[in-house]
């Protein structure tokens, strides 16, 4: 099964915003969300969200699930330590 990913214009002005290499590697973990939405390292997060991150270097991909229509949403990418702030 492959899912479709969709990335929230917030999250795609986050990531125009990250310098080369990184960029390069965040979006080719973002496209390989594809075809293993938990791939090995991805962790569900506390909260009413279903949220889930997997880690590139020091920067994190939030993303959520949705099992039923095979979407994965990809809703904030930034550094480790602001990432989490004001998540839904």
């Amino acid at each position: 099964m492959t899912y479709r990913v969709e990335v929230k214009p917030s999250a795609a002005d986050a990531l125009a915003k990250i310098p080369q290499p990184h960029r390069g590697r965040i979006a080719r973990k973002i496209d390989r969300l594809a075809d293993n939405p938990r791939p090995r390292g991805s962790i569900l997060l506390e909260g009413p969200s279903a949220l889930y991150r997997v880690r590139v270097g020091d920067y994190r991909i939030v993303y959520q699930i949705q099992d039923a229509a095979l979407v994965v949403l990809v809703v904030r990418i930034g550094q480790r330590g602001d990432v989490y702030r004001h998540l839904p």
